[in-house]
């Protein structure tokens, strides 16, 4: 008689069901919970011992040590993953303080470590990009994963070679603006620009070096996603924004290929506008677009033809 036929069994939300691996003795069915593995049929225990991904310390309230030795975990965002050693500029081991002599001996030890730490110009580079990534990252107030995203990028740039003649802050500035348009969460080079240490220009010419050489994946920039902040910096109502969307939404087949997104949404804003009553300049909507008001007049004509 099985197992499940004697005890009675209830539904476990930890218990998953295996398919693939069956019993060793009458080839029932396994299933892997979090304390062991067993057979439904037989009973046979498989295996029982549960792997614990915790630490093996515990942290006391009354303890004055910090029992933690692992340190800050890996990231793609450091040219060493985060796991290089540094010495530090505190007090010795006893906690005393350091006389003037050791001082100057662990400067000049930490001058030498610098320089170890650098094996060759490739590296300088990759440190010099990251730490510029970083920085506009935070400028920006984008997320962790974008910058990890980023940088990553930038080594596979830097390994096929596209820094050779370009600037290590362009190629940094274009690896941004690329992650973000990969993510569907786009930025506007301008916005970029503003934080970068190169012009407009240059991150263009970057992100058509990186879209051209490693065939990026790029989606078709949505209008919608540069919606919500063209009507936060123009200063719309609520209502103004919603219908915009629903304008986007509906009449997305009469936008032209290859029209400026950011002139699509700026027209969107702008009969929006038009329908609320809320006042809107053409010409305010396409400074904060970052387009001309020919364009915003073209776009809101398109959209207009199918509501009006």
């Amino acid at each position: 008689m099985a197992s499940r036929d004697i005890y009675g069994r209830q539904f476990d939300e930890d218990i998953q069901k295996n398919s693939h691996n069956t019993c060793p003795e009458c080839n029932g069915r396994v299933s892997t919970n979090t304390h062991e593995t067993v057979c439904d049929d037989c009973g046979l225990v498989l295996s029982d011992q549960a792997v614990d991904h915790g630490p093996e310390w515990r942290n006391f309230e009354d303890s004055h040590g910090d029992a933690r030795r692992a340190g800050a975990p890996n990231t793609v965002a450091r040219h060493d993953r985060g796991i290089g050693s540094e010495i530090g500029w505190g007090s010795d081991a006893n906690g005393g303080t350091l006389g003037g002599r050791k001082r100057r001996r662990l400067g000049r030890l930490r001058q030498r470590h610098s320089l170890a730490k650098v094996g060759s110009k490739a590296d300088r580079n990759q440190i010099r990009g990251f730490t510029e990534i970083r920085r506009m990252i935070g400028a920006l107030g984008l997320a962790e994963s974008v910058r990890d995203q980023a940088c990553q990028l930038f080594k596979t740039a830097q390994d096929e070679g596209m820094l050779c003649g370009r600037s290590v802050e362009m190629i940094a500035s274009a690896c941004i603006y690329a992650v973000c348009r990969l993510n569907e969460h786009p930025r506007t080079f301008t916005e970029v620009g503003v934080v970068s240490k190169v012009s407009e220009d240059k991150i263009r010419h970057g992100y058509s070096v990186l879209n051209r050489e490693l065939g990026l994946p790029v989606p078709p920039a949505a209008p919608r996603r540069y919606l919500p902040q063209i009507a936060s910096d123009v200063g719309v109502r609520r209502e103004t924004e919603r219908r915009a969307r629903e304008y986007l939404d509906e009449q997305e087949s009469v936008i032209p290929d290859g029209a400026n997104p950011l002139g699509v949404a700026a027209g969107a804003i702008y009969l929006a506008a038009q329908e609320t009553g809320e006042f809107v300049t053409q010409g305010r909507v396409a400074e904060v677009a970052d387009v001309s008001e020919v364009t915003v007049r073209k776009r809101y004509r398109d959209l207009g033809e199918r509501v009006l």
